[in-house]
């Protein structure tokens, strides 16, 4: 018997989530069903770094399962990648410790959300980012970001129908803003999210951009610890999980 670990890839556009669930296509079932096929029909599970939502993408989802298959690691990526559907991908396959878990493990993730600023919206880009017409005030969002790094009770950020039971307490190391053309991108980097944390972050630092509120009325937010007082949340499909750290 061995672990694997997978970096996965998938365009979440026509996928109800991750995690599977009765109703709804998910990248969890896809695997498990291909994974079931090379195994004969065994159910094999597999356990991923985190749940994504409906519309959400992602670039460097990991996840791991074992088999006691007797494939080599480039003979895995080939047989998955040639099984699974066309909008889910295997990056990478390694051996992992016989410790290792995907999700307990992670000691860090980033997210990119993207952002399309301009007037017109771009019919190619419309599952890939979000389309603002309005002019943005870039140094804005940016000040506002230097007050999101470090450890703050992320409370206001997160999503009432969250199931986290204890603190909401998280650390952000990175918060930023790429502007390339027309195309912005938010990156967060920190040792863990909360359920749409980074949706409503987006979502309030444009509020900010339009000119609703100052940078300043960041601190005021999470001083708050109510999720009434922050930002609207922004849509998935700009969301990407860029990469876990281990």
């Amino acid at each position: 018997m061995q672990k694997l670990k997978c970096i996965i890839q998938y365009d979440g556009t026509a996928f109800s989530g991750y995690q599977v669930q009765p109703n709804g296509r998910t990248i969890q079932a896809e695997i498990e069903a291909v994974l079931s096929k090379m195994h004969k029909g065994e159910v094999v599970k597999i356990i991923a770094s985190g749940r994504t939502d409906a519309g959400v993408h992602a670039v460097g989802q990991v996840i791991h399962f074992t088999s006691d298959l007797n494939i080599p690691l480039d003979g895995w990526k080939r047989a998955l990648t040639a099984m699974l559907p066309a909008d889910i991908r295997v990056a990478d396959v390694h051996y992992a410790n016989a410790d290792f878990h995907a999700r307990y493990d992670t000691t860090g993730k980033e997210y990119r959300y993207k952002v399309l600023n301009q007037t017109e919206a771009d019919l190619f880009r419309r599952h890939y980012s979000y389309h603002v017409p309005q002019p943005l005030n870039i140094e804005a969002m940016r000040k506002a970001c230097d007050y999101l790094e470090g450890e703050h009770d992320f409370t206001s950020f997160c999503s009432a129908r969250t199931t986290v039971k204890g603190d909401k307490i998280r650390t952000i190391t990175k918060a930023g803003i790429v502007v390339e053309g027309n195309e912005l991108t938010f990156i967060f980097r920190g040792t863990g999210f909360l359920y749409n944390m980074v949706r409503i972050l987006v979502g309030t630092l444009l509020e900010i951009g339009n000119g609703e509120h100052e940078p300043e009325k960041i601190m005021e937010m999470i001083r708050a610890r109510d999720r009434s007082a922050a930002g609207k949340t922004a849509p998935p499909h700009g969301l990407f999980l860029w990469q876990v750290f281990y």
